[in-house]
């Protein structure tokens, strides 16, 4: 490789990994935790604990469970029910005082489907986890946050490929996981940043791209409902506001029948940013592991409870449900979450030791320089 063309890319790869590693190394040491997010909140008791009942404990219908939400907060407005594999008795309330409440100033809960027994959820309103998500989502600083992390997660992905461009000349003169125990200590710590950088690479690379699409998620909603969603509900337009919604009862019955062979996933009450003033929307997924981050959105009519479109997923929103669960390892159990936190602290350790190995250079050139435009 050309020196010109090796300065070039040093020159990439040096002021690009400058500029974004104070917000990588956040992302990084944020993103721990959010790792182990569940067990995390089971281990400081926020976790909501539910009743040992009998397996054949009925469980109330939706309307009722809408109920017993809106006792729990009386004058606020149901925004979403979630559902969770690991706790199958559980629904996941989210209300606000209004249905376009910004997700931040929502409040989530926990209902027991067989009893309507609010849960409180302390880490999805506040606490350490939910400082944790915030700083890694968006920095408390809303879409302009998400927006400058985004962009330091596209100078990232460039230091990781001017990186690999460097070392593959390195290569060439070294064996693979050379280390120079017996040359100076920044010799070692070059080929230890080196070699770690090359370990991670493909992770880097992926997490590198899916924060990048996480972060963007926003936009790409909005993308949606203007392009998509704001077709199928094109006969509401000049419908006047509703009064009253019709009972949610029945609404997995009607959603099931309209895209079978999936299931719910969350429903989307009318009003909010997943759904349309007229409507629910009832978001079902696949039963496999890829398919059950890929959101199919099923409309109902609030007030006559008949389906009027199932929504087809753009591209890019099977994009971005990859990539969030992808981004936090949350695809293969314990296993695949330690081997993620375990790359998580090895890129630690490579933002630490390129900065060190720029402050040395940097201090190394310094008396050159001096000596340099020093007179005779």
């Amino acid at each position: 490789m050309k020196s010109k063309t090796i300065r070039r890319w040093s020159a990439i790869h040096t002021w690009t990994s400058l500029i974004c590693t104070v917000f990588l190394l956040m992302l990084a040491l944020t993103g721990l935790p959010l790792i182990f997010h569940h067990e995390i909140d089971h281990l400081l008791g926020d976790a909501p604990e539910l009743k040992e009942m009998p397996a054949d404990t009925p469980r109330l219908n939706l309307q009722q469970l809408v109920h017993a939400a809106e006792q729990h907060r009386p004058g606020e407005v149901m925004q979403y029910f979630g559902f969770e594999d690991d706790e199958p008795n559980g629904v996941v309330a989210i209300m606000a005082p209004t249905a376009g409440t910004e997700p931040n100033l929502s409040h989530t809960f926990m209902l027991d489907a067989r009893t309507g027994e609010a849960l409180e959820m302390p880490s999805a309103n506040g606490g350490f986890m939910m400082v944790m998500l915030r700083l890694h989502v968006d920095m408390f600083a809303g879409l302009p946050g998400k927006l400058l992390l985004a962009f330091m997660g596209i100078l990232f992905v460039l230091a990781i490929v001017s990186g690999t461009v460097l070392y593959l000349p390195f290569m060439r003169r070294l064996k693979f996981a050379t280390v120079r125990r017996d040359k100076s200590t920044r010799l070692r710590w070059l080929d230890l940043h080196n070699l770690i950088g090359v370990v991670t690479l493909t992770w880097a690379l992926v997490v590198g791209v899916t924060g990048v699409v996480s972060a963007c998620a926003d936009l790409l909603i909005a993308a949606w409902r203007n392009e998509a969603l704001t077709e199928m509900i094109a006969p509401y337009r000049d419908a006047p506001p509703l009064t009253q919604l019709a009972p949610a009862t029945r609404l997995f019955d009607i959603a099931n029948e309209a895209a079978p062979d999936m299931q719910p996933d969350f429903i989307a009450f009318p009003g909010t940013r997943f759904s349309s003033e007229h409507h629910y929307a009832v978001f079902m997924n696949g039963d496999t592991h890829l398919t059950s981050h890929l959101m199919t959105p099923v409309l109902i009519d609030a007030s006559t409870l008949q389906v009027t479109a199932v929504v087809e997923r753009p591209w890019y929103m099977d994009v971005m449900g990859m990539s969030q669960p992808l981004h936090f390892g949350d695809y293969g159990g314990m296993p695949m979450k330690i081997l993620w936190a375990t790359l998580d602290v090895l890129t630690i350790i490579v933002l630490g030791s390129g900065v060190y190995l720029w402050v040395v250079r940097r201090k190394a050139l310094k008396p050159a320089v001096e000596t340099a435009e020093s007179p005779v």
